[in-house]
């Protein structure tokens, strides 16, 4: 799968769920109930012990509707083994040139977290199409609109503090798409994964309602 394509997956589907747990089997349930819940991209991050082999084990699970991408990647050693595990897309919480290289040579969408103009600007001079605002929840929805005043061709994603109070917000600011990180699992208590479902499915149902407009 090409660069671009996957990068017009991403908008298509525009809901990233972000992906984080204590093990391997919980962070699996974790992902069939965000998928049953109509979420189609997931990035597992790289906080979560022996993510490269949930990676791989997910990428072989789940068919070619759902895009599997790798979160939390530090340095170019961990982007290469998460592509060499399946991952589609790589995400940071920074601007790491060896990783955007990398990535490049792959053809296969960097994000990298940016938080200002100067960020942005290298991002792109480096190959990101896609940028990742971070923390989302810090810089807030009107950040965009004053970015794309400068740099109107930027595309840029959302991440940290994305809500279903805020995410109309995100949406009518011109995201590209939204990562949805910590809210999706906040109603998680002992084995009560159908939370998670739910909490999926009211996104979707959000992005959806809006979209019909």
């Amino acid at each position: 799968m090409k660069k671009y394509e996957i990068l017009n997956r991403l908008h298509d589907n525009y809901l990233i769920a972000i992906v984080r747990g204590d093990n391997n089997d919980q962070v699996i349930k974790f992902i069939d109930q965000i998928i049953e819940g109509g979420i189609k991209s997931i990035e597992i991050t790289y906080t979560v012990p022996n993510a490269s082999e949930i990676i791989q084990k997910a990428s072989i699970k789940y068919d070619k509707n759902i895009l599997i991408g790798a979160g939390t990647v530090l340095d170019s050693t961990t982007a290469r083994i998460a592509i060499e595990s399946g991952a589609k897309f790589i995400v940071s919480p920074h601007l790491d040139i060896e990783i955007s290289k990398l990535c490049n040579t792959y053809s296969i969408p960097y994000l990298p977290g940016c938080n200002n103009a100067s960020e942005i600007i290298t991002a792109l001079k480096y190959g990101s199409d896609l940028i990742k605002l971070f923390p989302g929840g810090h810089l807030g929805p009107k950040f965009i609109k004053d970015i794309k005043g400068p740099i109107p061709n930027v595309e840029l994603m959302p991440s940290g503090g994305v809500n279903l109070q805020n995410i109309t917000d995100w949406i009518q600011q011109g995201s590209f798409a939204i990562g949805i990180g910590s809210d999706l699992t906040k109603s998680f208590t002992g084995n009560n994964y159908e939370s998670i479902q739910f909490k999926a499915k009211s996104y979707v149902d959000a992005f959806k309602k809006y979209k019909s407009r």
